[in-house]
């Protein structure tokens, strides 16, 4: 798994290319975990290359949106989400947690 991150004015844009699974996702988690200890709590993860998602990849998205949230600080958002993996938040009940973009650059106008 590759994770790049882009800082915007308004917000972060985190790119993450292949699997999140048990063994990448501490990887992601420290990536994102970097970014709100900046105190920068808007954040974009752009999903058009993430091939698979275990369990471990949805709890950090959970723990990632809790954390953002906490105190009207900011949000997780998702870009670009392959239909196999908006399946699986679905099945979930995960779709009510995020909002999902169908393109970057309207998730980053979105704050």
């Amino acid at each position: 798994m590759e994770v790049t991150t882009t800082k915007y004015k308004h917000c972060d844009l985190v790119k993450v290319n292949g699997r999140i699974d048990s063994v990448t996702a501490p990887k992601l988690a420290e990536v994102v975990d970097g970014i709100m200890n900046d105190g920068r709590h808007k954040i974009i993860m752009d999903m058009s290359e993430v091939e698979y998602m275990s369990s471990a990849g949805l709890r950090i998205l959970v723990s990632t949106q809790k954390t953002c949230k906490r105190y009207n600080r900011g949000e997780r958002v998702l870009a670009l989400v392959p239909p196999r993996i908006y399946e699986a938040l679905e099945l979930v009940g995960f779709v009510k947690l995020f909002k999902f973009y169908d393109n970057t650059q309207d998730a980053i106008g979105s704050f």
